[in-house]
């Protein structure tokens, strides 16, 4: 480790603590249907989209009924992100001649983008046409974004409403966050990037003549509009094969700060929100410095191993910590930098290949996804992921004092508890259980790129970015089989919808209930006694249900490399 890359990893901690509060309250404002400096423009589009949809702002929903609309809106998505690429072969912008792609690729990929997983058993630049490229996965980037940001939203008014019969309108909250957060971000962020370097057109793929006089295919397109949505919305699926490890999607190292920062902006200002929305800001930076100390922790071991390095490689009497799959422009502190923030939240962009990296640089990112993506998370999902274990949280303290568990003055009963508790364990279910019946099945460990507990922790990170929703790969499973297309499908899928329902009903039990106020046995939930509870809770959990599958794969790998084996 040097001073240098520590001074990075500073800088972009300092950076993104600085945009919390002002994003977050703009975001307030535009959730509340208060005005903003873009309201002169978009609201004219705003309420003509509302006419379209058949509502209005001032209509709300039961929280049943802002779940069918969420459910009916994903599956249409579902089904023209199905149907698009089984027919981009007579579609336009098609300038490579792309052919239509398998069933099992078309349902892996439908899953994946409406899911915000953007899990890829394809290389972008080879596969998917201009046209599939645009009105198919950036379309849905945008769309499955809106949806995360949504059910945080909604599930914040059942905190902070007191006997209410509404969570808000689905419709409402959607075309707010496209119409007046991402899209005029993502515009900012298209120019910024094109300025940059990245290609943003619809001509051709470019042929050149390399130095030896080879030729060469250097595919360019519409780039830059969808990695702006692609970081902004924790999607993560790149517009190439090598994500953002290829110098078109991440050109230097001002294009790496800003992708990084982008992958964590709005996760961590919803948390602002959140203290905005029940009225005490304190409560929203509990929970953001209770990811705080579980990201800078991950961020601590994962730039320790790399830095340190396979020691079997020092004994060659070459020095330097691991720079296997890694960028030389980006180096080792930005490369262990990214891998935690792309699997802290839900993003699955990737700078540098997590299978090259040691045991325990590797071992980070999944237990990142294996928490269930609380720290900092997917945009929305993040936030809502930590409110499940902050039910969780205070029914373990209000045990241990012996009275009624509360948050925010809401009373948290087994309703809440039984909620909170299947949107936690659908998580675990989709990773342990899959990765179980793929290791013993022929077809499953024919994908491996290697054995022993290498190729387990390929497999076993493969099921665990899909249940989380993250959408990044090891990269050395060949996951483009049916089996694999399948399961990983119905893993995101699960990993999705199962913990919506589930917080979208705690929104509206919550909601409905009166506010309790505050006595002298309420245990605070705005101070670092509360953060300590929270992340030990965290931890225990994700520590009993997981770390028997770590120890057969990443941590049995580090003692065998100490030993000098290697997979």
């Amino acid at each position: 480790m040097t001073l240098n890359g520590w001074i990075q990893i500073l800088i972009y901690c300092g950076i993104l603590l600085l945009l919390v509060k002002p994003l977050g309250g703009y975001m307030y404002r535009v959730f509340n249907g208060e005005r903003t400096f873009l309201s002169p423009v978009l609201v004219p589009v705003e309420r003509a989209l509302y006419r379209v949809a058949g509502t209005n702002e001032r209509e709300e929903q039961h929280w049943s009924t802002y779940a069918a609309a969420l459910l009916l809106f994903n599956l249409a998505g579902f089904l023209v992100l199905y149907v698009l690429p089984r027919v981009q072969g007579v579609l336009p912008y098609n300038p490579a001649g792309m052919p239509a792609i398998t069933p099992d690729l078309a349902f892996n990929t439908a899953a994946s983008f409406i899911t915000n997983t953007n899990w890829q058993n394809y290389g972008g630049e080879s596969t998917m046409s201009y046209f599939v490229q645009m009105a198919g996965l950036t379309v849905q980037n945008f769309a499955s974004a809106a949806t995360g940001i949504a059910i945080a939203i909604a599930l914040i008014r059942g905190f902070a409403r007191a006997s209410g019969k509404s969570i808000g309108n689905f419709w409402v909250d959607l075309i707010r966050c496209t119409l007046y957060l991402l899209l005029p971000l993502c515009i900012v962020l298209t120019l910024v990037y094109v300025w940059l370097g990245m290609p943003q057109t619809l001509g051709a793929y470019v042929d050149a003549t390399t130095l030896e006089g080879a030729k060469q295919t250097i595919a360019v397109g519409p780039v830059a509009s969808q990695i702006a949505i692609k970081m902004l919305g924790t999607n993560g699926g790149g517009f190439f094969n090598a994500n953002a490890a290829h110098p078109f999607e991440n050109p230097n190292a001002i294009s790496n700060l800003i992708q990084m920062l982008t992958i964590f902006a709005l996760g961590a200002a919803l948390t602002n929100v959140f203290g905005r929305m029940v009225g005490n800001q304190r409560q929203g930076w509990a929970i953001l410095a209770s990811m705080g100390v579980l990201f800078i922790a991950g961020v601590v071991v994962c730039y320790w191993a790399e830095a340190a390095g396979n020691p079997l490689v020092h004994a060659l009497g070459i020095d330097g910590g691991n720079m296997e799959g890694k960028e030389t422009r980006f180096g080792i502190a930005a490369s262990a930098l990214f891998a935690v923030i792309t699997t802290a939240a839900s993003c699955g962009a990737v700078n540098a290949m997590h299978d090259s990296f040691t045991a325990l640089g590797g071992m980070i990112p999944l237990i990142n996804m294996q928490l269930g993506e609380v720290i900092i998370g997917g945009v929305g999902a993040g936030l809502y992921g930590i409110l499940m274990f902050i039910v969780v949280a205070v029914f373990v303290a209000g045990l241990m004092v012996g009275r009624t568990p509360e948050y925010l003055g809401k009373k948290i009963e087994a309703k809440e508890v039984k909620m909170a508790m299947l949107a936690i364990l659908c998580l675990p279910l989709a990773m342990l259980v899959f990765t179980a019946i793929t290791v013993v099945l022929p077809s499953g460990v024919a994908a491996m790129g290697n054995g022993g507990p290498h190729g387990f922790s390929e497999v076993l990170y493969a099921y665990t970015s899909v249940a989380a929703n993250n959408g990044s790969a090891f990269a050395g499973l060949n996951g483009n089989t049916p089996w694999y297309n399948i399961t990983l499908a119905i893993g995101m899928l699960m990993g999705r919808f199962l913990v919506i329902i589930p917080a979208l009903a705690i929104a509206g039990s919550l909601a409905a209930k009166k506010t309790v106020p505050a006595s002298a046995g309420t245990f605070p939930t705005d101070g670092m006694l509360f953060v300590g509870l929270l992340v030990g809770v965290i931890i225990i959990v994700g520590g009993l249900t997981f770390f028997p599958a770590l120890a057969v794969g990443p941590i049995v790998e580090h003692l065998a490399m100490i030993h000098g084996q290697t997979f």
